[in-house]
Order: C-alpha cells, then sequence, then structure tokens
C-alpha cells in the first residue's frame, strides 16, 4: 500500500508537543548515533555527512497540500526517522515552512552536530528545539548514545552551549533515563552540571514506555523520575502521556495516514486513537486490515502493545 504521504506523518500524538505534524527528511536510521533505547531500532548508516537527503521543495508542496485540506496540528515537528540535522537544507525548510504556516516549528535531534555554526544557522528560525542529553561524561555517552567516532561528549556539550549562545528560541532538552547506565547519583551530578553549562529552557526527563533497539532496557517508576528530577535541575520535569481533547478526526486516506505514522514510531491504541481521532474500534478494524496484509505487527512492552509498520 502505497503511502499517500512521502515525507510527512500524523499528526501524531507527542508528550511534549501535543498534536506534532512529522516532517521526516533523512532516510531511515541515518544518523549520528546508535542509541540504545531508540524506538526505531538500531542506526543502519551512522555518518556526520550533511547533504540534501530529500528535495526540500517537494517536502514543502507536500507540507501546503495539508494545509489547504485543512491540517491542523500543534506544532510541526521536523524529526522523523533520523537525524535531522544531516540534511544541509534544513535552513531553508524551516524557512520555507515559516512562509506558508504559522504553526510553530520545533526540531527534534539528539543535538550533537550543534558545534557546527552552519547547523546552529540552520535552526535559527525555528520556534523550539528539542536536543538529548543523556550522559554526564565520555564513558557513559559511549555506552548509552553509541556516538560516530568524531563525535566525543564534550563536542556535545560545547555545541549546545554555543546554540544557547546564539539561539533566540526555546531549547527543551531531554535527558533518556536508563537504569543501570545513567541513573547513579555519580553520573547524574555529572549530568546536573552539564545542564548547568547549557541553561536550556526547560529539562524533560523520559524513560522507556515503548520498544527499544536493545533488550532489557526497562521503563522507570515515576516517582523514581521524579526524584532523579529533584537531583538534575529546578527547571526539570517528567513528561506525562499525551492526552488530548481537540484532536482533529481524520476521514480520509485512515489506513494511509496509520500506516506511514507507524512506520516512524510505535504507537499504542490510545496513541493512535489520539493521533487520528479513531474510537477503539475503528482503530482495530484498521489495524486488523494492515495485519493481515503483513505490513503491521504488534510488540509487547512491559504489559502494552505497540504496533509497528515496515
Amino acid at each position: 500500500m502505497p503511502d499517500r504521504n512521502q515525507y510527512l506523518y500524523g499528526p501524531v500524538p507527542s508528550r511534549r508537543l501535543g498534536l506534532s505534524l512529522g516532517v521526516d527528511i533523512v532516510p531511515f536510521k541515518t544518523c549520528t548515533l546508535d542509541c540504545i533505547y531508540c524506538q526505531l531500532g538500531k542506526t543502519t548508516c551512522k555518518t556526520l555527512e550533511r547533504k540534501e537527503y530529500v528535495p526540500v521543495g517537494d517536502v514543502l508542496a507536500e507540507l501546503k497540500r495539508l494545509l489547504d485540506a485543512g491540517l491542523q496540528a500543534d506544532h510541526i515537528t521536523i524529526g522523523g526517522s533520523g537525524e535531522p540535522t544531516l540534511h544541509s537544507g534544513l535552513g531553508r525548510l524551516i524557512e520555507g515552512i515559516k512562509k506558508i504556516t504559522s504553526i510553530p516549528v520545533a526540531v527534534l535531534t539528539n543535538g550533537t552536530l550543534f558545534y557546527l555554526p552552519e547547523v546552529r544557522a540552520d535552526c535559527a528560525a525555528a520556534d523550539v528545539i528539542l536536543p538529548s542529553l543523556d550522559a554526564g561524561d565520555e564513558q557513559t555517552f559511549d555506552m548509552v548514545n553509541r556516538p560516530h567516532e568524531q563525535i566525543t561528549f564534550d563536542r556535545l556539550v560545547e555545541g549546545l552551549c554555543a546554540l544557547k549562545n546564539e539561539y533566540p528560541g526555546q531549547i527543551w532538552l531531554e535527558v533518556f533515563c536508563i537504569d543501570r547506565f545513567n541513573t547513579d547519583s555519580p553520573q547524574l551530578a555529572k549530568i546536573a552540571s552539564a545542564i548547568k553549562k547549557i541553561r536550556p529552557d526547560k529539562v524533560h526527563l523520559n524513560t522507556a514506555v515503548r520498544p527499544t533497539a536493545e533488550q532489557g532496557i526497562e521503563k522507570i517508576a515515576p516517582d523514581k523520575l521524579q526524584a532523579i528530577a529533584r537531583q538534575l535541575a529546578s527547571n526539570c520535569e517528567v513528561i506525562a502521556d499525551f492526552a488530548s481533547s481537540h484532536c482533529q478526526k481524520v476521514t480520509h486516506n485512515v489506513p494511509q495516514t496509520l500506516l506511514s505514522m507507524l512506520k516512524r514510531r510505535p504507537c499504542s491504541l490510545n496513541d493512535i486513537c489520539s493521533a487520528l481521532g479513531l474510537d477503539a474500534s475503528n482503530a482495530l478494524v484498521y489495524l486488523d486490515a494492515l495485519k493481515e496484509q503483513g505490513v503491521v505487527w504488534s510488540e509487547n512492552k512491559q504489559g502494552k502493545t505497540f504496533f509497528k509498520a515496515h
């Protein structure tokens, strides 16, 4: 079944951005890191090469078609299935989006390329940048994020500090907490020290609520996350599950929209209902049909079922 949209997906439910229209501008799992907790699986192309992986004009044309059809979203989020700052036309894309809609633009990134002035310049017009910091030293960075050999922990932090000094918008830093890797007191103290240097507007704590690249990455209990938040920063919060009372019901090309969404992220039944404005029984009809075609399957994560697509 062909996707109706080649570069856009959703809107999908986001715990930080509400209903988020995803913009996917690099090939699947083309990234500077190979994080053990990635919900999309292992990185297949670890690279630092910046180039125009997909045509900016085609992405903007697809977005305009959706906007003309009445699209509503809380954010347009450039992220998707790889590291978006690897796209050399990112700045032109953001500027183009700004010309055709007032919906805020978010950049969901691992933050590793902000040591490059051109990457910081490309992101300057975005409304919010959401980078990651999952470690407080090189050893933990290597274990959790498994970076490209030219990316170091110090280079990551220096790049984020430079971004803070130049960028006029909001920076929401995400820390992904993983027991046995980055949640002991000495490591948390190092992460807190790095956060003080970076000075983000918000710090968000996340944990493994979806299936991950490596087995054995377990969800951390909310009370423990709250305790970690208190150790890291005064502006640190645990991000809550998405809840929406204003989602737009999808009525056209529902199977294609659903398939496109599941190709970019595993979703629970509640995620799907929230994103597409469907009740559970209707959503299951579409899911069962896609499963019969062999393009969608389900996976259990700590007692909760998530749906994925090829």
